[in-house]
């Protein structure tokens, strides 16, 4: 089927009094596709994904409240506010139903959305995620650290979690847009982040979920580790698992093995 261009277009939707910004690009009349950020990162996350999934779907990405032109609520938030805030873009963008595809708190969101929302959705990829990722003893330690020295101090160790060895030394420049958002990440937008997945424990929803779900891990994350990714892909009815050989931020590390693994599985709706 051939579907005519739409320009990108951006917008912002309100979800219970918070703002959330929005880009919406692609073909119209193909199935839509929301991307749904990492904790510290905003919709430019998913760049290296945009050439292939353009050609399959009309993409629209968020930044997640609290990062990049979201704002940053008052009032703490859990998973059901992350989940709420995707609503709330989708109806502003006026998309009834779409595909799902979150990375770590991404993926978390797309768990919650997926057992509560299914309805509006079709099939859901959860990349490099867990149902809960602990223990909250060292959220406590990163929030602290973030109030008191701010995100710089916390980078250098994000990034030596996310990007493998190898690809820390060959790929320094292709890091930087990375490092760049987790620097302008907001410090109380980011530890209010940090407290949501502290307190999210989504493992008792899991073998509810209706849903055909797509769980991509890191073989080398040590963040949300393989073993993670497949517990949530064992509860999940209708789940299926892949691993690739990366750390936690895959989708950058590998964009094309990652574009091809989630466009197949979604292209098989």
């Amino acid at each position: 089927m051939t579907h005519s261009a739409l320009p990108a277009r951006t917008g912002t939707a309100t979800s219970a009094g918070v703002s959330i910004h929005y880009s919406i690009e692609g073909a119209a009349g193909a199935p839509v596709l929301v991307m749904s950020n990492s904790l510290g990162t905003t919709l430019q996350m998913w760049d290296p994904q945009m050439p292939a999934l353009l050609r399959h779907f009309r993409v629209l990405r968020y930044d997640t409240r609290g990062h990049g032109r979201s704002s940053v609520p008052a009032q703490p938030f859990g998973m059901a506010e992350l989940g709420a805030d995707v609503l709330a873009v989708m109806e502003h963008a006026g998309v009834g139903r779409a595909h799902f595809c979150g990375l770590s708190m991404g993926g978390m969101t797309g768990m919650w959305l997926a057992r509560h929302h299914a309805d509006r959705f079709g099939r859901f990829v959860l990349a490099n995620t867990a149902a809960l990722i602990g223990p909250a003893s060292v959220w406590d330690n990163r929030i602290a650290t973030v109030q008191r020295d701010g995100m710089a101090a916390i980078v250098p160790g994000v990034l030596e979690r996310w990007f493998t060895p190898s690809y820390r030394a060959s790929h320094a420049q292709a890091m930087e847009p990375v490092r760049d958002m987790l620097l302008g990440c907001d410090p109380v937008g980011y530890t209010a982040n940090c407290a949501a997945v502290r307190d999210a424990d989504l493992r008792a929803m899991l073998p509810q979920i209706d849903a055909k779900v797509l769980v991509i891990a890191g073989e080398q994350d040590a963040a949300t580790t393989p073993a993670q990714g497949r517990e949530v892909a064992q509860a999940v009815p209708e789940a299926e698992y892949l691993s690739l050989d990366a750390a936690h931020l895959s989708n950058w590390e590998l964009p094309q093995a990652f574009a091809d693994a989630a466009v197949r599985f979604l292209g098989a709706a």
